[in-house]
């Protein structure tokens, strides 16, 4: 009994060191990302080069996944053609790309109705310090993918590249 628990705990720890001592950076060579397409209801992100698709993902959005982002707590992930326009290789949420929300209709929008847009929309992985009980679309209006994903996608996406986000 006692060496089962051992050999499960020497197990534990190399798992553990493993996954730490993986690099969370990757280098790409392949066609160039020009387009990142989200399709909320379908709950899907595509990544093109031109007309083809390079990678399909599956997501989680934010808890108010229905609808258009437009007020700061509103859970919803935004609608619209915005730019990649940021990178956090120091992210709570293992890695994120940001997306350039709000623009200036979001911002006009917000404030004729004398609310906040929020903002810092990414897309990103999963929680670095483990949250029980979280179901799907579970983040405050970013686009969440899975950790392996998220290493691939962080090295394929550039600054600058146009996403839509489709309803």
């Amino acid at each position: 009994m006692v060496s089962a628990v051992l050999r499960g705990l020497v197990l534990a720890a190399l798992v553990f060191l493993t996954a730490c001592t993986q690099s969370k950076f990757t280098t790409y060579n392949g066609p160039r990302v020009t387009k990142v397409e989200v399709f909320k209801a379908d709950r899907v992100m595509r990544l093109y080069h031109g007309d083809s698709v390079l990678k399909t993902y599956e997501i989680d959005l934010g808890f108010g996944a229905v609808g258009d982002k437009h007020f700061e707590g509103d859970g919803r992930t935004p609608e619209g053609r915005y730019l990649i326009d940021r990178r956090n290789p120091n992210s709570s949420f293992y890695l994120s790309l940001g997306i350039s929300y709000p623009n200036a209709r979001d911002i006009a929008f917000a404030r004729a109705q004398g609310r906040d847009p929020g903002g810092d929309i990414f897309i990103h992985g999963q929680p670095n310090v483990f949250k029980p009980g979280r179901g799907p679309d579970w983040t405050a209006g970013c686009i969440a993918v899975k950790n392996s994903e998220m290493r691939d996608i962080y090295a394929m996406v550039r600054n600058g590249t146009v996403i839509d986000i489709f309803p």
